[in-house]
């Protein structure tokens, strides 16, 4: 139910506020083409305008695609966690099948990466990371090692809690392993029959 709430949040800012930006933004570039060379100062205001506009724009955009990727709904789980790895603060490889699965499943198995890869640059700053995800049988198992320094646990309230929340309502696992000085890695196991 989130993650379609989400979806949904994601398409009404698209096709609202998002709309009406661009909107506005191509009315701010018809007002400049206007202006003539006598309004040196009304021209500059304009590009100023303009230039604020592409901004929060670019901001609303980056917001939509932080509840819920557009890549993994249009492209699914591979194309979503490629996506991922190259934006990570930490070097990644990744092994993803290339076939769809159930969109809540996705989504469960994407926000794992996404959140696991950003624990990583946060706490184990210079570690590198490997994402191995696989389908054995009826389960969609999604693995992510890195070589920091370990030690971390799923507490209340902590970003490992609220995963094993999320896994848990498509009916999943999730176990952190993660001794000192030893890595941490973290396992989902997804259904998908």
């Amino acid at each position: 139910a989130a993650d379609a709430a989400r979806r949904r949040l994601e398409r009404d800012l698209h096709d609202g506020a998002q709309q009406r930006f661009v909107t506005l933004a191509l009315a701010l570039q018809m007002a400049r083409g206007r202006v003539d060379g006598g309004s040196s100062e009304l021209a500059q205001m304009l590009d100023r305008a303009q230039t604020e506009l592409e901004e929060g724009l670019a901001e609303l955009r980056e917001l939509a695609r932080g509840i819920h990727p557009t890549v993994l709904t249009d492209e699914g789980l591979k194309a979503a966690i490629g996506v991922l790895t190259e934006r990570s603060a930490v070097p990644v490889t990744a092994t993803v099948p290339d076939q769809r699965f159930d969109p809540a499943i996705e989504s469960a198995a994407y926000y794992v990466v996404a959140e696991t890869l950003t624990n990583v640059a946060r706490y184990a700053p210079g570690a590198s990371a490997v994402v191995d995800i696989e389908l054995e049988s009826d389960l969609l198992r999604v693995e992510v090692r890195d070589d920091g320094p370990g030690g971390a646990a799923a507490y209340p309230g902590s970003g490992l809690q609220g995963l094993a929340d999320r896994v848990a309502a498509v009916g999943g696992t999730l176990a952190v392993d993660s001794p000192r000085h030893g890595g941490t890695t973290i396992t989902a196991e997804l259904p998908c029959a």
